[in-house]
């Protein structure tokens, strides 16, 4: 009973995704594509910055590579629940889905399921590539700290996600939460460079989006090996992130969910 919902939507995703074989494939081809330009960027940059990579192992390929291919969750959590809300208006399936006994929890964890996972595909890529195409030296990770980290990544992320989800069940378009998380993050995230060379006040603001020590946590985990212990100011801030949203969110979406049918905009797109 509790498989067959998630799987249902599992299922659903992964058909309407591979039905667009072309573009299914195309995305692989940009994996590759952006890895080479990066690769290429950081033979450009060369040892330029090394004092602010030395934390990392001291490359920018290998440092960027990681951003990267660990973003797409940040992108899959932003954006797959608001995804799935706009297809069910525009489509007029939301309302048929809201009516039924399937409670909000299943709702939101069953519409990101396929999306993580074709994420988690993606990094993959991204990862492999990175060590036996472009030989980066992945071989002491701590892959039990990454997988806390990226845990509580998808869970911190995905809380932020449901919140700008909610604001598309209410407002259609125009969602602010979204927009404005993935601009503050790209810039003070440590997507591209280290937070260390933004300036004090800049640096003061990075630490307090969830990114930053999802980002700064995973490349000492691959890179670096560290342990779990000296992972732990990056896990704590994770854990407290995803405590606090989590349920905020869950309520944020519900109430969402009673004023769209309170107003009879479910079928509104």
């Amino acid at each position: 009973m509790y498989i067959e919902k998630p799987l249902a939507f599992l299922c659903r995703d992964f058909i309407d995704d591979s039905s667009y074989k072309f573009a299914f494939v195309t995305q692989f081809f940009g994996i590759f594509i952006s890895t080479v330009m990066f690769f290429f960027v950081s033979s450009l940059i060369g040892n330029s910055g090394a004092e602010h990579l030395k934390p990392y192992g001291g490359n920018y390929f290998s440092f960027v590579l990681i951003g990267i291919a660990f973003y797409s969750y940040l992108s899959v959590s932003l954006q797959s629940l608001s995804r799935t809300v706009r297809e069910g208006q525009m489509l007029g399936t939301l309302e048929a889905l809201l009516v039924t006994q399937t409670e909000i929890p299943t709702i939101i964890l069953s519409s990101t399921i396929y999306s993580f996972i074709w994420a988690t595909l993606k990094v993959s890529v991204y990862l492999l590539l990175g060590a036996f195409i472009f030989g980066v030296q992945m071989g002491d990770a701590n892959l039990a700290g990454a997988l806390i980290i990226l845990f509580l990544t998808i869970v911190s992320f995905g809380s932020i996600g449901i919140i700008s989800g909610s604001f598309i069940m209410v407002l259609k378009r125009g969602d602010p939460v979204s927009w404005l998380f993935t601009s503050v993050s790209s810039l003070l995230g440590g997507l591209y460079f280290p937070v260390s060379v933004l300036p004090d006040w800049l640096q003061s603001l990075s630490y307090l989006i969830p990114v930053t020590y999802a980002l700064e946590g995973m490349r000492l985990a691959i890179l670096k090996g560290y342990s779990i212990t000296e992972l732990l100011p990056n896990i704590s801030a994770l854990m407290f992130f995803s405590i606090v949203i989590l349920p905020l969110s869950i309520m944020i979406f519900g109430y969402a969910v009673k004023k769209a049918k309170r107003d009879g905009t479910l079928t509104q797109y």
